[in-house]
């Protein structure tokens, strides 16, 4: 993709991101705008990606400049906002997101097979824990795994305690 076309793809998306409410847009839809003003195709893996990059990027900015409003305003809440964003930050590991050929986010690596990745299809957000294999030096998944709905997800997440307890009592064996 030429300097040209990525500034044209900077623009439009940076305008559509400065009208939509930021509560209620997804990436998807922000994409989806941004590919019928411009007529082209950006679901394309680099073009995806590349908008997911300015997406990024502007959401930075508005965190930078909610922060900077805090500090000059001296606002409490908005200062504990920055702390808990601060604190959420803290708990990722430092340093790039890493992101798969299809523009996907990898969450994180189970094994050198196994990933859990966040994607979004047909314009819905899904967690998926999949098994990959390599191919001319590329990784491609497998049909083993599972793709979670944030939903589904959620569900999940909430039962993974009791799940935890019917784990240690299964080791231990109790009944």
């Amino acid at each position: 993709m030429d300097a040209d076309m990525e500034k044209r793809i900077s623009e439009v998306v940076k305008d559509i991101l400065s009208t939509v409410d930021m509560e209620k847009t997804t990436e998807f839809k922000v994409r989806t705008a941004a590919a019928e003003r411009l007529g082209i195709d950006l679901s394309l893996p680099e073009r995806k990606l590349f908008v997911r990059s300015v997406v990024e990027s502007f959401l930075e900015s508005k965190q930078t400049e909610a922060d900077d409003a805090a500090q000059e305003g001296g606002e409490e809440e908005a200062g504990q906002q920055g702390d808990d964003q601060e604190e959420e930050d803290a708990g990722r590991s430092h340093g790039e997101k890493e992101y798969d050929d299809d523009g996907d986010l990898i969450i994180c690596r189970l094994s050198n097979k196994r990933r859990v990745t966040l994607q979004e299809f047909r314009g819905k957000t899904l967690v998926s824990i999949r098994e990959f294999f390599e191919k001319d030096g590329k990784q491609f998944p497998t049909s083993k795994g599972i793709s979670l709905s944030t939903s589904q997800w959620e569900a999940f997440n909430n039962l993974v305690p009791a799940i935890e307890d019917a784990i240690k009592k299964l080791e231990s064996g109790e009944d």
